[in-house]
């Protein structure tokens, strides 16, 4: 049986994820003389960018629960991880890791989608 602290505390989560999804979902954070980039044999259609918009910001953009930062300035919380080689933050993303869930969440991501994500927000962290 859940206890009030446990429904509070989940309610509280689904409602933090909502309204998040829906801020940022109408907002442009994009610069359209940009494109994203496409670094991997990606699935058809497959945009790195938008996918993590919709998997990774919420987490990433705060820094919640420990997830590294993306965005300009944020190369540092990337350097230690990025030592270790793409392979092993693949590996990572791909099982999860700390409170980040599988995939991030992104369950119809590729290893090679999975891949471009990482790439992207590293580069966007420069």
């Amino acid at each position: 049986m859940l206890s009030i602290k446990q429904v509070l505390s989940a309610s509280i989560v689904r409602t933090a994820g909502l309204i998040a999804t829906v801020v940022f979902t109408t907002s442009n954070f994009a610069d359209d003389s940009q494109q994203p980039l496409q670094l991997a044999a990606l699935s058809d259609g497959f945009n790195a960018e938008t996918t993590y918009m919709a998997s990774c910001f919420a987490c990433h953009s705060s820094g919640a629960a420990g997830a590294p930062k993306v965005g300009p300035g944020n190369a540092a919380a990337w350097a230690p991880r990025m030592e270790k080689g793409i392979d092993a933050v693949l590996a990572n993303a791909i099982k999860g890791v700390n409170a980040m869930p599988p995939k991030g969440l992104c369950f119809n991501c590729t290893d090679d989608d999975l891949r471009a994500v990482i790439e992207y927000m590293v580069a966007s962290s420069q």
